[in-house]
């Protein structure tokens, strides 16, 4: 297995609106070969600190979604966000794979 994580920071005020983003994501993502499940996490005490967690079968599953069109388009989309102070948020990604269970 293998997960990626995609840590960002919100702006003040602003958490509810982004986890409601992800509550009606498009799901594109869940349709991929090689996807296992999808996660918004919150750190509990820092409100502003979320999480995107994804699971994939294998590396290469993922790397096939991140160079995929489906990819690229919602990418796009986060761009072209109203809110131009959530459109700059540039997360910090970690990836990992399964070592042990």
């Amino acid at each position: 297995m293998y997960i990626v994580h995609s840590i960002f920071d919100v702006p003040e005020g602003k958490e509810d609106e982004v986890i409601d983003i992800y509550r009606n994501r498009s799901g594109l993502v869940d349709k991929a070969p090689g996807f296992l499940q999808f996660q918004l996490l919150q750190n509990e005490r820092k409100k502003g600190e979320l999480t995107v967690q994804i699971c994939w079968e294998s590396k290469e599953d993922y790397m096939n979604w991140v160079t995929g069109e489906d990819y690229k388009r919602i990418h796009e989309l986060e761009k072209k966000y109203p809110d131009q102070e959530l459109a700059s948020v540039v997360p910090k990604v970690r990836k990992y794979k399964v070592v042990a269970e």
